[in-house]
């Protein structure tokens, strides 16, 4: 059996083992069809390349797919062109690339809640996992805990209180079900050892949605993307409690993260990925992993990054194959906890 053979085999055992499936060509003996898939990812792409973004324009997976395409074009010397597809709880977009020819030719950009619908929704035309094959982690960033004004809470330590006070009274939002504001806020009340009420997410919610409940006092609490709710903090709106990651926020240096502000060990980051088709060559998925990690590694996009408060992340194309399905049975787990009952 011929070395590249033997390699491909492998690398089809890995996928399986994490739960995504990479088709290599038909016929693992006939070294031409394995040559040509060669071919075709050396040249690729040789026509424009679309990535579809699943939460609509102006929010912060539009902004990177944006400045991401703009790179790849250069490098590529092809059109990277980002197409929005909201709707359905931001799982249309997802659906539209599952049922995509598995060329390299459409991507998703999504958050992680790619890897948490896989715990809750048992209702989707796809499946998060099986579906598609992880290609590159992009960046991680934080969330910030707000609270409206009507709260009358100023710190972690005074919401935890409240709550304790008045246990289940307290109401938390989150803009849809397995959506990283969903696993956030769930795992901030178990760490926090508070029991409140989630105010049940639309499918037709969004982040916009869920800030203007917590300003006009519908609801407690809520873990926010950082660039949504600068605006409202910055106006008085929305009180920033803390931020979830491990360390400060650049575009808030004065709100202490959860874990200085009591609750000990906390630390939830959003973070980004490209997914490709399930079925998408590996010789494609390699190139596009090397590529995409290039164009990251620019210095106009690290400082573009940097701008926007989002810190780059490093890890092979399996690594973050078995980091997807690592939170994702890490989401299943806090939901559970939560209460939250698998949709069908």
């Amino acid at each position: 059996m011929h070395n590249m053979t033997r390699e491909l085999l492998f690398l089809t055992a890995v996928a399986v083992a994490v739960s995504f499936t990479v088709v290599h060509p038909a016929g693992a003996a006939d070294a031409a069809e394995t040559k040509n898939v060669a071919a075709v990812a050396h040249d690729y792409p040789t026509k424009p390349v679309r990535v579809i973004e699943p939460f609509g324009a102006g929010g912060g997976p539009d902004l990177l797919a944006r400045a991401l395409a703009q790179k790849l074009s250069e490098v590529w010397g092809q059109p990277v062109t980002v197409e929005n597809i909201p709707g359905a709880g931001a799982t249309a977009g997802p659906a539209q690339v599952a049922k995509s020819p598995a060329d390299g030719y459409t991507l998703l950009i999504n958050t992680s809640a790619q890897a948490y619908s896989a715990a809750v929704l048992n209702n989707l035309p796809y499946d998060p996992l099986k579906d598609f094959i992880p290609v590159i982690p992009l960046t991680s960033q934080p969330y910030v805990l707000v609270a409206g004004k009507p709260a009358g809470v100023t710190t972690v330590g005074e919401l935890i209180a409240a709550a304790k006070a008045k246990p289940g009274e307290l109401k938390f939002g989150f803009a849809g079900v397995a959506t990283a504001t969903h696993v956030g806020v769930e795992k901030f009340n178990q760490a926090a050892g508070i029991e409140a009420e989630h105010v049940p997410a639309l499918p037709t919610d969004s982040n916009a949605n869920t800030i203007a409940n917590a300003i006009a006092g519908r609801i407690t609490y809520y873990m926010a993307p950082i660039s949504l709710a600068l605006p409202a903090i910055h106006d008085g709106k929305l009180v920033a409690l803390g931020v979830t990651t491990a360390r400060r926020s650049t575009l808030l240096p004065e709100v202490p993260t959860i874990a200085e502000a009591g609750v000990a060990g906390f630390d939830f980051p959003i973070w980004y990925g490209i997914w490709a088709p399930a079925g998408t060559p590996a010789a494609v998925v390699d190139k596009l992993a090397k590529d995409i990690a290039r164009a990251l590694a620019a210095p106009e996009m690290r400082d573009w990054l940097a701008q926007h408060g989002a810190d780059p992340m490093s890890m092979t194309q399996p690594e973050f194959a078995r980091f997807v399905l690592s939170e994702s049975e890490d989401a299943a787990h806090i939901i559970k906890v939560g209460g939250t009952k698998p949709l069908k």
